[in-house]
C-alpha cells in the first residue's frame, strides 16, 4: 500500500486492512463513509484515493491527489501518492520527472525509489529500471513487491535484449530470475521461447519438462512439448502429447484458458499431421464452446492456409483485425495470407504493421527479407555437358537476368550459347540466342509469361537467322488447380545435323496440375508441335503421384507418355507414328532453404516404338546445391535416360553440369516504395 503516516483521532484500521488485502471495493466505501462526517481529514482522503486507482479509475485518482499536493505542497507521503496514481493513469514520462524530484528530495524513500524503477521498466528503460530496483532491494532486502518489480523488469530487459539478438545475456537474466523465484512459470515460458527463437530444441525441451514438475502447469509443459516435436519435424509425437494435454484439460473444467490453450495446440498438431477433416471438426466444436473467440477464429485461418481455402482465412483474419487492430496473430496471419494470394503489397503492408505493434519480432522480419528476396535482381547461370550413344557431344550456356521493377511487372533477358559436334561425321553446329520477356502478375491467380528474341545458327553447310518467341498464360481457375496455356517458337538444337536442317518448332501446349489436401496429386502436359519441315507433333505426358513424405519431400507415382508424328523420317530423327511409355518414379527433395539441398528421383519403365517389341527404360537425375549466402548459391547436377528420343530408339543420354545464382542488388530496385508501407 506504500508507507504513509495515519494522523487520525478516530480509528480507522477497518479501511486499512482492507486496503492491505485487496479488498478495494469494500475500502473505497469504508473510507467515503469517513468523508461524509470528516470531508477534510487527510488520511482518509489519501486512502479514498488509493482505493479509487487501484479499482481502476486512475483519472480520479489523480484528481484526487492533486488536489491534496495544493493542499499539502511539503508532505512527502501525498507526493509518494500523487507519482503513484501517475503509474496507474499511465502517464509514464510525467512520473519518471516526478519521480526523480522525489529521489533528490529523500535518496533513501524506499516507495520513491521503487516506484521510480517501476516508472523506469514502463518505459522499456530496463537497464537503468534494474539498477533502481537493486536500490530498493538494498534498502528493503528481500521486499515481496520489490523482488516480483525486479522478477518483471528482468522479463522484460531480457525480451529486449533477445530482440537484438543478445541471447546469452537474455539468458542470463532470466538465470537470475529462476534464483530468486525457483521454476518460476513467466521465466520458464521466456527461457523455452528464447531457446525456440534460436532453434536450440534440445534446452526447449528440458525447460518444458522442468515445468511441468508443477502439476498445476502440467498443461503448459505438454503444450510446450508439442510444438518442440513439431519443430524437429516429429509430427505424430506433437499430436500424441497433445492429445494428451487435451485429454488432461478436459477433466478440469474450471481452468477455462487451459482447456482453450490446450485444445488450440490439438488442433494444430492435427494440421501438422494433415488430418484436416478431424481439425475441422474439432474447430466446429470449440467454436460451440468459446463463441467469437479470436484464438477460434486464429485456427479458422490457419485450417484455411494448410488447405489453401486463402479466401476464408483472409476473412477471419480481417475478423480478428476488426476485435482487435494490433493482435499478432491477425496482422502476421493476414500478412502471410496475401503473400499466399499473391498480393505482396499487402503482405508487406500486414508484416510491417506486424512490426509496429511488436518490434523486430522474428516471424515478421523473416516474411519481409522472404517478400524483398522475391523482387530482388538475380542473374542466374547454366552449363551443361551433354553426350550420347549416337557420339554427340554438345556445350550449352544459359545466361538469365530477371530484374523486377514492380511487384507485377519483371522483365528478363536471357541469352544461350549452344556448340555440339558428332565425333565420327566430325559436323559442327553452333546457335546464339538472344531474348527479352517479361512476367505480369495481374493477380495472384493470372499471370503472363512472354519472351521474344532472335535465334541465330552456323551449321556445317548453312548460317541463317530466325525468330524465336514464347507466351504462356498461367492461371488458378480453382483452388488447387492451375492450368497453364501457352505458345513457343524454337530452333531444333538437339545435335548438330539437326541444327543444320533449319527446323523451327511451333508448340502449343497445355499443362494442368490438381492437388489434393489427402497427398494425391495428377500432373498433365499436351503440346501440338508443327514444324517447318512439314511434320507434326503429338505429345502427351500425364503423372499420378503421391506425397509419401513432406520433409524431407518424397514423392512417388505412375508416368504414361504418348507420341507420335504425322511423318516419319528416322533417318532424320526419331518420328515414330506411335510411341508410349509407361514408368513407375519416386523423387526426393530436401528443405531448399538450408545450407546444403538435394534433388534426387529415379524412374523405371517400358517403351513400345510402333510394332516393336517393348524395351526398359531407366532414367535418373541427381542435384546437389550449396547456398553460400542469401544472394549466392550453386548446383551441381547429372542425368541420365535411355528413353527414346530425337534421335533414335537404343537411345542413351548424359547430361551433367552446374548452376550459379547470384542477387546482384541487395534489394528491391523500387525498395524505397516498399519502405513508405512501413506509415
Amino acid at each position: 500500500m506504500g508507507s504513509f503516516s495515519f494522523l487520525v483521532a478516530q480509528d480507522m484500521q477497518e479501511g486499512f486492512n482492507y486496503l492491505e488485502t485487496g479488498k478495494y471495493d469494500k475500502a473505497k466505501s469504508f473510507f467515503d463513509t469517513v468523508l461524509k462526517e470528516y470531508p477534510d481529514n487527510k488520511t482518509a482522503r489519501l486512502c479514498y484515493g488509493r482505493a479509487v486507482g487501484l479499482l481502476g479509475d486512475s483519472k480520479e485518482a489523480v484528481s484526487i491527489f492533486t488536489k491534496l499536493r495544493e493542499e499539502y505542497t511539503n508532505d512527502f507521503e501525498i507526493k509518494l501518492n500523487y507519482a503513484e496514481s501517475l503509474l496507474w493513469d499511465k502517464q509514464f514520462a510525467k512520473a519518471e520527472t516526478f519521480y526523480e524530484k522525489l529521489i533528490a528530495e529523500d535518496a533513501i524513500s524506499f516507495p520513491a525509489v521503487l516506484g521510480y524503477a517501476n516508472t523506469l521498466s514502463n518505459l522499456k528503460k530496463y537497464k537503468n529500471a534494474l539498477e533502481m530496483v537493486n536500490k530498493a532491494l538494498a534498502l528493503q532486502k528481500g521486499n515481496p513487491n520489490a523482488m516480483l518489480s525486479r522478477k518483471y523488469i528482468r522479463l522484460g530487459y531480457a525480451n529486449t535484449i533477445a530482440q537484438d539478438k543478445k541471447y546469452k545475456e537474455a539468458l542470463a537474466l532470466l538465470d537470475e530470475n529462476l534464483i530468486d523465484f525457483p521454476n518460476d512459470k513467466d521465466t520458464q515460458l521466456n527461457k523455452a521461447n528464447m531457446y525456440l527463437m534460436t532453434n536450440d530444441l534440445v534446452n526447449a525441451e528440458k525447460t518444458y519438462t522442468d515445468l511441468g514438475v508443477n502439476p498445476e502447469d502440467s498443461s503448459l509443459s505438454l503444450n510446450g512439448l508439442s510444438l518442440v516435436s513439431h519443430k524437429k519435424h516429429k509430427e505424430k509425437k506433437a499430436l500424441d502429447i497433445a492429445r494428451l494435454s487435451y485429454e488432461k484439460t478436459k477433466k478440469n473444467k474450471e481452468d477455462k484458458d487451459s482447456h482453450l490453450s490446450a485444445w488450440e495446440r490439438y488442433i494444430q498438431a492435427l494440421l501438422w499431421n494433415r488430418k484436416f477433416g478431424e481439425a475441422k471438426k474439432e474447430i466446429k466444436k470449440l467454436e460451440k464452446s468459446y463463441p467469437d473467440n479470436s484464438r477460434v477464429l486464429a485456427l479458422q485461418a490457419t485450417h484455411g492456409m494448410y488447405t489453401s481455402n486463402f479466401g476464408t482465412s483472409l476473412q477471419n483474419y480481417r475478423k480478428i483485425l476488426k476485435k482487435d487492430i494490433g493482435s499478432f496473430d491477425g496482422n502476421l496471419g493476414i500478412a502471410n495470407a496475401y503473400r499466399a494470394v499473391g498480393d505482396d503489397i499487402k503482405s508487406y503492408t500486414y508484416a510491417f504493421r506486424t512490426l509496429h505493434y511488436y518490434p523486430k519480432q522474428q516471424d515478421a522480419q523473416k516474411l519481409i527479407k522472404t517478400l524483398k528476396k522475391t523482387h530482388t535482381p538475380f542473374v542466374e547461370e547454366k552449363t551443361a555437358f551433354t553426350f550420347d550413344n549416337g557420339d554427340n557431344e554438345a556445350i550449352n550456356v544459359t545466361v538469365r537476368a530477371e530484374i523486377p521493377l514492380s511487384v507485377k511487372f519483371i522483365p528478363e533477358v536471357q541469352y544461350d550459347y549452344r556448340t555440339t559436334k558428332n565425333t565420327i561425321s566430325m559436323n559442327e553446329a553452333t546457335s546464339h540466342d538472344l531474348s527479352l520477356g517479361f512476367l505480369y502478375k495481374y493477380s495472384g491467380r493470372v499471370s503472363l509469361q512472354t519472351r521474344v528474341g532472335v535465334t541465330n545458327a552456323n551449321g556445317f553447310t548453312t548460317d541463317y537467322t530466325a525468330l524465336i518467341a514464347e507466351a504462356v498464360l498461367k492461371t488458378k481457375p480453382f483452388k488447387l488447380h492451375s492450368l497453364d496455356v501457352g505458345y513457343k517458337r524454337e530452333l531444333q538444337n538437339f545435335n548438330a545435323d539437326l541444327l543444320n536442317r533449319e527446323i523451327i518448332m511451333n508448340n502449343y501446349f497445355l499443362n494442368y496440375n490438381l492437388s489434393t489436401n489427402f497427398n494425391l496429386g495428377w500432373y498433365t502436359q499436351y503440346i501440338y508441335t508443327s514444324q517447318t519441315d512439314a511434320n507434326s507433333r503429338n505429345l502427351l505426358f500425364t503423372s499420378l503421384y503421391y506425397n509419401v513424405l513432406h520433409r524431407p519431400g518424397l514423392k512417388a507415382g505412375i508416368n504414361y507418355q504418348y507420341l507420335s508424328f504425322d511423318n516419319q523420317v528416322p533417318t532424320i530423327y526419331f518420328s515414330p507414328g506411335e510411341f508410349n511409355l509407361g514408368e513407375i518414379f519416386a523423387e526426393v527433395v530436401s528443405d531448399p532453404t538450408k545450407k546444403w539441398f538435394y534433388t534426387a528421383s529415379a524412374a523405371l519403365g517400358r517403351q513400345f516404338v510402333e510394332e516393336d517389341p517393348g524395351s526398359s527404360t531407366f532414367r535418373a537425375e541427381a542435384k546437389f546445391g550449396y547456398r553460400f549466402s542469401d544472394r549466392f548459391k550453386t548446383t551441381l547436377y547429372g542425368k541420365y535416360s535411355n528413353i527414346a528420343s530425337a534421335t533414335a530408339a537404343g537411345f542413351e543420354y548424359m547430361e551433367f553440369g552446374f548452376k550459379l545464382k547470384w542477387y546482384f542488388l541487395q534489394r528491391p530496385i523500387f525498395d524505397k516504395k516498399i519502405r513508405r508501407l512501413r506509415k
